[in-house]
């Protein structure tokens, strides 16, 4: 029933390490729950009840929350392989604390959270793997939400640009980045109007920072974006 998304599954975080006649037979096992959508449609949304961890399996989806004046915040941008829901699967309060929305057509996987905590009806071999697998999530989650914060807690515009530029520099080494995020989801990430972020960004060419054509942004001068952050 898997086999079509064995190959996009088995490089998720969740299955690595779990080759792929094990990873086959721990679905059968586990019994995620299929679910297709379509680009823009609400995948869950605050609130609702808790339905079980996502495993993106193709597509991609945002993670947003709505301000108390209705602003969207966008969390992050998950692509095939990745994993959503993984924070609340394991806490005591059982509902969605944010928004997921399609970014595209998407096959997603809900599995149950006690199914990877529980004992595993067919005594999978690879099922401490997985534990360990989710433990190492949700380490980056919180690591993510940290880089979230130190991007935005810049007092100004500039200052929230350079903070993400220069991460995604320093992950590559590259001063040549593709953006993962469109236009306007990264001006919901960083939490400032579009045409502000499309103003500054023209602002930071116009001063030697950077050069950029649709997704593609090259830092042109380091040592300026590192000082724009401060």
């Amino acid at each position: 029933m898997y086999l079509e998304w064995i190959d996009t599954l088995k490089s998720a975080l969740l299955f690595r390490g779990i080759g792929s006649e094990s990873l086959n037979i721990m679905l059968d096992c586990l019994k995620p729950t299929v679910r297709r959508t379509k680009q823009r449609e609400i995948i869950v949304a605050y609130g609702q009840p808790f339905q079980g961890i996502g495993i993106i399996a193709s597509g991609k989806v945002a993670l947003s929350k709505e301000t108390y004046s209705g602003n969207r915040i966008i969390m992050g941008i998950l692509e095939a392989g990745d994993v959503f829901g993984e924070v609340v699967a394991f806490s005591d309060r059982r509902i969605w604390p944010m928004t997921v929305i399609a970014q595209e057509d998407c096959v997603l996987l809900f599995l149950p959270p006690d199914k990877i905590t529980g004992a595993c009806s067919n005594i999978c071999s690879s099922h401490s793997t997985l534990i360990i697998n989710m433990l190492r999530i949700l380490s980056n989650r919180a690591a993510m939400l940290d880089k979230k914060i130190e991007h935005i807690s810049s007092k100004n515009i500039r200052g929230r640009i350079s903070s993400y530029l220069q991460d995604i520099y320093l992950q590559s080494g590259n001063k040549e980045l593709t953006l993962t995020m469109k236009r306007h989801e990264l001006a919901d990430y960083l939490n400032i109007p579009r045409p502000s972020l499309s103003r500054e960004m023209g602002s930071m060419r116009d001063d030697g920072i950077i050069e950029f054509e649709g997704p593609h942004v090259t830092i042109k001068n380091a040592l300026k974006l590192e000082k724009s952050i401060q």
